[in-house]
Protein backbone atom coordinates (compact mmCIF):
# COMPACT_ATOMS: atom_id res chain seq x y z
CA UNK A 1 0.00 0.00 0.00
CA UNK A 2 1.29 3.44 -1.04
CA UNK A 3 1.33 5.51 2.38
CA UNK A 4 0.17 9.23 2.38
CA UNK A 5 -1.13 11.90 5.05
CA UNK A 6 -4.50 11.30 3.17
CA UNK A 7 -4.74 7.75 4.32
CA UNK A 8 -2.91 7.07 7.48
CA UNK A 9 -3.42 7.51 10.96
CA UNK A 10 -3.29 11.18 11.66
CA UNK A 11 -3.17 12.57 15.36
CA UNK A 12 -2.49 16.17 17.07
CA UNK A 13 -0.79 17.27 19.67
CA UNK A 14 1.02 20.32 21.98
CA UNK A 15 -0.38 23.79 20.27
CA UNK A 16 -1.93 22.68 16.68
CA UNK A 17 0.91 19.83 15.62
CA UNK A 18 0.11 17.37 13.66
CA UNK A 19 1.40 13.73 13.36
CA UNK A 20 0.86 10.44 10.89
CA UNK A 21 1.70 7.42 11.56
CA UNK A 22 3.76 5.93 8.34
CA UNK A 23 4.80 3.13 10.31
CA UNK A 24 3.39 2.11 14.25
CA UNK A 25 5.45 -1.34 15.20
CA UNK A 26 7.04 -1.89 18.70
CA UNK A 27 10.20 -1.66 16.89
CA UNK A 28 10.14 1.07 14.54
CA UNK A 29 8.54 4.23 14.46
CA UNK A 30 8.16 6.42 11.19
CA UNK A 31 6.08 9.60 12.05
CA UNK A 32 5.88 12.37 9.38
CA UNK A 33 5.04 15.63 12.01
CA UNK A 34 3.74 19.23 10.92
CA UNK A 35 4.68 22.31 13.65
CA UNK A 36 3.29 25.88 13.32
CA UNK A 37 5.19 28.74 13.96
CA UNK A 38 5.77 29.37 17.51
CA UNK A 39 5.10 25.90 19.11
CA UNK A 40 7.60 23.81 21.20
CA UNK A 41 7.68 20.37 22.76
CA UNK A 42 8.65 19.83 26.10
CA UNK A 43 12.31 18.44 26.99
CA UNK A 44 12.35 15.12 27.21
CA UNK A 45 14.23 11.72 26.60
CA UNK A 46 13.75 8.05 25.95
CA UNK A 47 14.95 5.55 28.03
CA UNK A 48 15.74 2.64 25.68
CA UNK A 49 14.57 4.72 21.52
CA UNK A 50 16.93 6.08 19.52
CA UNK A 51 15.85 9.09 16.92
CA UNK A 52 16.68 10.70 13.74
CA UNK A 53 15.00 13.54 13.14
CA UNK A 54 14.71 15.16 9.31
CA UNK A 55 13.47 18.12 8.40
CA UNK A 56 11.46 18.38 5.12
CA UNK A 57 10.54 21.87 5.19
CA UNK A 58 10.83 24.54 7.50
CA UNK A 59 13.61 25.62 9.82
CA UNK A 60 13.83 23.19 13.34
CA UNK A 61 15.62 24.62 16.15
CA UNK A 62 16.19 21.69 18.80
CA UNK A 63 17.95 21.64 22.32
CA UNK A 64 19.59 18.43 22.69
CA UNK A 65 22.05 18.23 26.28
CA UNK A 66 21.66 21.72 26.52
CA UNK A 67 23.23 22.26 23.10
CA UNK A 68 21.03 24.40 20.47
CA UNK A 69 20.99 23.36 16.65
CA UNK A 70 19.43 24.88 14.13
CA UNK A 71 18.43 22.30 10.72
CA UNK A 72 16.95 23.38 7.58
CA UNK A 73 15.69 21.05 4.77
CA UNK A 74 17.38 18.25 3.90
CA UNK A 75 19.09 18.08 7.21
CA UNK A 76 19.30 15.34 9.96
CA UNK A 77 19.63 15.05 13.68
CA UNK A 78 20.38 12.04 15.30
CA UNK A 79 19.78 11.63 19.13
CA UNK A 80 20.49 9.00 21.46
CA UNK A 81 18.46 7.36 23.50
CA UNK A 82 18.50 8.63 27.16
CA UNK A 83 19.80 12.38 25.70
CA UNK A 84 17.72 15.14 26.89
CA UNK A 85 15.57 16.63 24.16
CA UNK A 86 13.42 18.86 22.28
CA UNK A 87 12.26 20.50 19.07
CA UNK A 88 10.99 24.00 18.47
CA UNK A 89 9.45 25.92 15.40
CA UNK A 90 10.58 29.67 16.04
CA UNK A 91 10.44 30.37 12.48
CA UNK A 92 7.89 32.21 10.00
CA UNK A 93 6.68 29.10 8.19
CA UNK A 94 4.96 25.59 9.13
CA UNK A 95 8.10 22.79 10.00
CA UNK A 96 7.51 19.49 8.34
CA UNK A 97 9.96 16.81 8.94
CA UNK A 98 10.12 12.88 9.86
CA UNK A 99 11.13 11.69 13.53
CA UNK A 100 12.19 7.59 12.78
CA UNK A 101 12.44 6.16 16.48
CA UNK A 102 14.15 2.32 17.08
CA UNK A 103 12.03 1.18 19.19
CA UNK A 104 9.28 2.89 18.99
CA UNK A 105 9.62 6.08 21.52
CA UNK A 106 6.02 6.70 22.28
CA UNK A 107 5.60 4.65 25.45
CA UNK A 108 9.15 5.10 27.00
CA UNK A 109 8.61 9.06 26.41
CA UNK A 110 9.93 10.85 29.99
CA UNK A 111 9.12 14.47 30.54
CA UNK A 112 12.32 16.33 32.37
CA UNK A 113 11.69 18.21 35.20
CA UNK A 114 13.25 21.81 35.56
Amino acid sequence: MILSTENIQHYTWGEDCDGWHLVKTDSLSVIQEKMPPGTSEKLHYHCHAQQLFYVLAGEATFVVEGRRHILRPHQALHVSKGAKHLIANQGEQALEFLVISEPASQANRHLEMT
